[in-house]
């Protein structure tokens, strides 16, 4: 590890700064595919979201987990720009679904042209991403890039039936979050031991350790939905009035009263919300310790991530990726 990432206080920025060669390049992949002779609309949109300040976990994650496996060649480039494009289009999709007005701090693309635009952007942004798949020359890894992204559209499909639904399980709600959230996290991990030529055991690891930390990182992301010191970019309590049922609120259901119950038949299960109601929600949650009990599951998965990376061999890489399911967590604190 050199000085310049050790002098780097959090684990993605150790990573980022470790990666750092690899990172420009996979940056320069990224503008070049993204351009578009013949409808400027695309680079303006795509560069909107991609250039907004993102930390590029999840492409890191490839790079790093291809590098950790002694990877030599070119293509990890390719597959964490393809794991970007894959990430950029569904959150284009995602904001005109959830009609979002606000994303990493900036007004979102729908809302600075319009949804036809984000979608259909969105759409070639996949497009791209298997052209890149491709490219490697590994049927193997199409697969996996490709099943994660059926895997994420099924996750958001689920999500929308589940809106709404008071009777909705965690076994469900950890279903939209693997779905939505962790493939592409696990597939991240996946390629680039698969790139390297690893063993099915040693890609199992890096599927476990992706799939443990997204479960993590999207548990937190509902937490901090509902308060936190680092909700930095989202707007407080976008899912309760989009009535999601993540979480802390499963739980809280899980336990109201009859007066609770109520309370939650109207706001998330009849829409009908009033001034007032996100504090209530709130305070309903505080009052069964539901935020504290979610916080707990989600170091109970950062935990599991970091017991599957301790499967690999030692590498200053392996370190930073152990520390860095801690951070997903301490994002709360």
């Amino acid at each position: 590890m050199s000085l310049d990432a050790a002098a780097a206080t959090k684990p993605h920025e150790q990573l980022a700064t470790a990666l750092a060669d690899d990172l420009t390049a996979v940056n320069a992949l990224i503008r070049a595919r993204m351009a578009s002779e013949h409808a400027p609309r695309i680079p303006e949109v795509t560069a909107h979201l991609v250039e907004a300040g993102g930390k590029r976990l999840r492409p890191m994650l490839t790079l790093a987990a291809a590098r950790m496996c002694g990877y030599e060649g070119p293509y990890h480039v390719h597959l964490a720009a393809t794991v970007e494009f894959i990430h950029t289009a569904t959150l284009l999709h995602d904001d005109v679904v959830d009609e979002s007005r606000q994303r990493r701090g900036r007004p979102t693309a729908n809302l600075l042209w319009d949804n036809t635009s984000s979608v259909l952007v969105g759409d070639y942004l996949f497009a791209r991403s298997f052209q890149l798949m491709v490219e490697t020359g590994s049927l193997r890894v199409l697969d996996i890039l490709a099943n994660a992204a059926a895997t994420i559209a099924e996750g958001e499909v689920l999500q929308l039936t589940a809106a709404s639904d008071l009777a909705t399980t965690e076994d469900i709600y950890l279903k939209v979050v693997r779905g939505k959230t962790a493939a592409l996290f696990s597939a991240a991990m996946e390629v680039g031991g698969e790139i390297a030529g690893q063993d099915a055991e040693t890609k199992q690891a890096l599927f476990d350790y992706g799939d443990a930390l997204g479960i993590a990182f999207q548990i937190v992301d509902d937490l901090l939905d509902y308060g936190g010191t680092k909700a930095i970019g989202k707007n407080l309590g976008d899912d309760f009035r989009e009535r999601k049922l993540t979480m802390p609120v499963i739980r809280a259901i899980a336990k109201a009263d009859a007066d609770e119950r109520a309370f939650w038949d109207r706001t998330i299960g009849k829409g009908r919300q009033e001034d007032g109601d996100l504090a209530h929600a709130m305070a309903i949650m505080a009052r069964h310790g539901t935020m504290e009990s979610t916080r707990d599951e989600a170091l109970s998965w950062a935990g599991k991530a970091k017991v599957s990376i301790a499967k690999l061999p030692a590498h200053p890489l392996r370190q930073m990726l152990h520390d860095l399911a801690d951070y997903v967590v301490a994002r709360i604190t």
